[in-house]
């Protein structure tokens, strides 16, 4: 590990740790703010919904490239990962939080195990057979590459294998 990346988990580990440090980041930050939103009032009873999650946690499956974070702007691409996927396949690339809990129990960001749980008591229809990572760390011209191709490409992909509900669980 480089000394960038060093750095940067330093630096999640302490706003993890000191609240103030965390509140004067965010005061200091600016976030994107859309006036829009994608909301679309579901239509049919969730017992027959086919479900997908999405993670910002730059999970990947062990074979797959990891995100890159070397590029102090982020990463906008994204990982397709198989719904039989194992657990113990999948690992973290991602310095800019704490995933100490992730790493050893993946569904803290990929409750994959869950929604096979619901699954099984009939609380939704189905599970989709695949779901997607990002990182959540987009920055600068990376954002542009994030809302006009990666994040449309997932979103027409899920369109595709009639998602009716995507969760999206943050890092």
């Amino acid at each position: 590990m480089g000394l960038r990346q060093k750095k940067d988990k330093l630096i999640a580990k302490l706003l993890y740790k000191y609240p103030p440090l965390f509140n004067r980041w965010v005061e200091k930050s600016k976030f994107m703010e859309f006036r829009d939103s994608p909301w679309t009032q579901l239509d049919k009873d969730v017992t027959r919904c086919r479900l997908a999650l999405i993670t910002t946690g730059g999970i990947h499956l062990r074979w797959q490239p990891p995100f890159n974070m070397t590029d102090p702007a982020g990463d906008p691409t994204f990982r397709e990962i198989p719904a039989d996927a194992s657990t113990a396949d999948i690992v973290i690339t991602h310095n800019y939080y704490d995933h100490s809990d992730a790493d050893k129990d993946i569904n803290i960001l990929l409750p994959i195990e869950r929604v096979f749980d619901l699954k099984q008591a009939g609380d939704i229809g189905d599970v989709n057979y695949r779901h997607f990572s990002f990182m959540g760390h987009i920055l600068h011209h990376h954002l542009d590459t994030l809302i006009e191709k990666t994040a449309p490409q997932v979103a027409t992909a899920l369109k595709a294998d009639k998602v009716d509900i995507a969760i999206l669980t943050p890092a």
